[in-house]
């Protein structure tokens, strides 16, 4: 049987930083369910513009080194423009970062484990981990 693998959002990462039992945090939870847990490019890049002292860069240096990183291609950026279009239509559009983390989720057919329901559950066909 195959590994579950699913996509972290950026709220999971950040939950997880913040705790002091990591335990209790989301991300630790979601090893009931997956083995292996990837990010979007741009997960990589909010938590590192997030990142405002040297400690919290250190940790995040390290950090991604135990997850796949999902890169943009044209692909992803055209699941992304559907996306956008679709979400304008019904006046729900969501910020760019999320979309296209929600366009790798569903390119790469992987469930997103989010603690940010409210955007992600405007989009019809992606599979969030609840």
């Amino acid at each position: 049987m195959g590994e579950k693998l699913a996509l972290l959002d950026t709220s999971i990462l950040i939950e997880f930083f913040r705790k002091t039992n990591k335990a209790n945090s989301r991300f630790y939870q979601l090893f009931d369910t997956f083995d292996l847990f990837s990010i979007s490019v741009i997960t990589e890049y909010e938590i590192f513009i997030g990142a405002t002292s040297a400690i919290q860069k250190d940790y995040w240096k390290d950090f991604p080194e135990r997850i796949t990183i999902i890169s943009l291609d044209s692909e992803i950026v055209q699941t992304a423009i559907i996306l956008s279009e679709e979400l304008k239509r019904t006046r729900n559009l969501i910020d760019s970062a999320d979309l296209f983390i929600a366009a790798t989720a569903i390119h790469h057919d992987l469930p997103l484990a989010t603690l940010n329901n409210k955007h992600f559950d405007r989009i019809g066909n992606l599979k969030l981990v609840i």
